[in-house]
């Protein structure tokens, strides 16, 4: 039977564009609409902002950016693969709970933990007034402790808050891997530190790299923790050069450096695996089972692990507690409760308009006779990898001159002024969110439909059903859970976003996450406790889907 989508192509005409092609190319140019603009306005700035950011703050944004993503990238990537090495290959005090409890850190976004790390080690904290207590100190000039709001603690909290990128993907790589590998290593005489450095690591390490870029990239991306710390770096500038000094050109500039640097560690993750070529050696392979560390051996291998797990989750969840509890009348503050439903009214929105966006695109392509949109397709990738703030650049200033240009034709026919209709509104951090967090969909649903057996679509379109029949009676079903799956992850992601919606959102409107950053900006972390602890409890659902997933 032919395919009821096939179409007749007459030679010498351009065969008719289908609406699932319209459509799809419709929406990877949308997802694509923000770097376009940051692009465009960087090659047409409006005077010479190039020279003066070179001569002026540029090197300093861009040399605290490269040290903080090398740092951080470095540190994740060596706690995230000794912890995955040492739950998979080792058995030791605590290790079931602690191979599951290093995923927790995940929950906590990166500047709930800046906010959390200064309130206890601060001159009024419990740490230093515990040490004055004890030891007779009147004042700070009495001893000596280091700053906290400083680029090496934001290094800290960055780390703690990142590494289980690492972590995962490194865990699930040496879970995979061949037992047999180690045996033949250990018959060689290699010993433990032998195995991990001639075999194991060798072996993960395209799953090593590929979570360091994750780490790196959104470590560009964090605006909370260093502007918390006062470490000016790139996306600290674009705030700068674009609400404090006014110059859109210059904030699309930064953000074009930021897009570069994005585009280097993508580019550089893919060559390091590009020759990189790994085979099980038989179907007889077994998976590594964990030796036994006795002693100071395995009690030193469950402190590492605790160590992470403390510092990026233990600790930021006591003390934020201990506030939330100390205020417990902040829980029925008016402002948080505001906040959380624009939180749940905008994330939500976004879950589902990116969840079905995804689909459409998705299974759009996978219909379509043509290049363009398969091409798009794989381009709209990029959103995730470009920061927050990139994405409210190129997002405001086009749909600016939308709100304009609607509102002048309004006022023409109707003679009223409707206002703005989408910056004005809580519309651009819909759109924003969507364009930031759409390659977790697609990706959901890329995976979810290859999994469907072409056969069950085929016999839906011979009894009748079109596209969307089949889409709707074989695909839908049977991409339930991944479906969900998806619709969490991106709410949970549009929860914690924070430079985009600082940049996009109207005046005197707040979400949870903007609630956190505003209170504890003025030091008032008690205020900020409950919204904090909020944005913690959306996070351990994404976790909790995680760890479901990767047993």
């Amino acid at each position: 039977m032919a395919d009821q989508n096939s179409q007749v192509r007459i030679p010498g005409r351009l065969p008719r564009p289908d609406g699932w092609s319209v459509g799809a190319a419709a929406i990877a140019a949308l997802v694509l609409l923000p770097i376009g603009t940051v692009v465009w306005l960087a090659l047409n700035p409006s005077g010479p902002i190039w020279g003066h950011l070179i001569s002026t703050t540029l090197p300093r944004y861009l040399s605290n950016s490269l040290v903080l993503m090398v740092a951080v990238g470095g540190l994740s990537a060596a706690v995230g693969t000794l912890a995955a090495w040492l739950v998979v290959m080792y058995r030791f005090p605590g290790v079931g709970w602690l191979e599951w409890a290093l995923l927790l850190p995940l929950a906590i976004p990166a500047y709930v933990g800046a906010y959390a790390l200064v309130d206890f080690l601060e001159y009024a904290g419990p740490v230093q007034t515990l040490m004055r207590g004890a030891m007779g100190w009147t004042d700070a000039r009495d001893y000596a402790f280091p700053q906290i709001r400083s680029r090496g603690a934001a290094i800290v909290v960055i780390s703690a808050a990142l590494y289980p990128y690492v972590y995962l993907l490194a865990r699930a790589a040496f879970r995979e891997l061949s037992a047999q590998s180690f045996d033949v290593a250990q018959a060689l005489g290699a010993g433990h530190l032998a195995r991990f450095w001639r075999v194991g690591l060798p072996l993960a390490r395209p799953a090593i790299a590929a979570g360091t870029a994750v780490v790196m990239m959104e470590t560009v991306n964090d605006f909370g923790v260093v502007e918390y710390f006062g470490v000016q770096t790139l996306t600290t500038g674009i705030f700068t050069v674009w609400l404090e000094q006014g110059n859109a050109g210059g904030a699309a500039q930064i953000a074009t450096v930021i897009l570069g640097l994005v585009l280097v560690l993508v580019t550089l993750e893919k060559l390091s695996r590009r020759r990189s070529r790994f085979y099980g050696m038989s179907k007889s392979d077994r998976r590594p089972s964990r030796s036994p560390l006795n002693g100071v051996a395995g009690w030193a291998a469950g402190l590492f692990c605790l160590i992470p797990f403390a510092v990026g989750f233990v600790l930021p969840v006591l003390v934020l507690t201990g506030h939330a509890v100390d205020k417990a009348d902040r829980w029925v503050d008016p402002g948080l409760a505001r906040a959380a439903w624009n939180t749940l009214s905008v994330g939500g929105a976004a879950a589902v308009l990116t969840v079905l966006g995804a689909l459409f695109m998705v299974y759009g392509v996978r219909l379509s006779r043509r290049a363009l949109p398969r091409l798009l397709m794989p381009a709209t990738l990029i959103g995730y990898a470009a920061p927050g703030a990139v994405l409210g650049v190129g997002l405001l200033l086009p749909l600016a001159w939308f709100d304009n240009r609607i509102a002048d034709l309004w006022t023409a026919i109707s003679g009223t002024d409707p206002g703005l209709l989408i910056t004005g509104s809580a519309a651009a951090i819909v759109l924003a969110y969507v364009v930031r967090f759409f390659a977790i969909a697609q990706g959901a649903a890329d995976s979810a439909m290859g999994r469907v057996s072409p056969s069950l679509p085929m016999a839906a379109r011979a009894l009748g059903r079109g596209p969307g029949g089949a889409l709707a009676a074989v695909y839908l079903p049977m991409m339930r859970g991944s479906v969900a799956t998806a619709l969490l992850l991106v709410f949970v992601d549009s929860v914690k976003e924070l430079p985009a919606t600082l940049l996009l959102r109207p005046f005197n409107y707040n979400t949870l996450a903007t609630r956190v950053y505003e209170q504890a900006s003025l030091e008032r972390i008690g205020d900020a406790a409950p919204a904090a602890l909020l944005v913690t409890l959306v996070g351990l659902c994404a976790v909790g889907i995680l760890a479901r997933t990767n047993r």
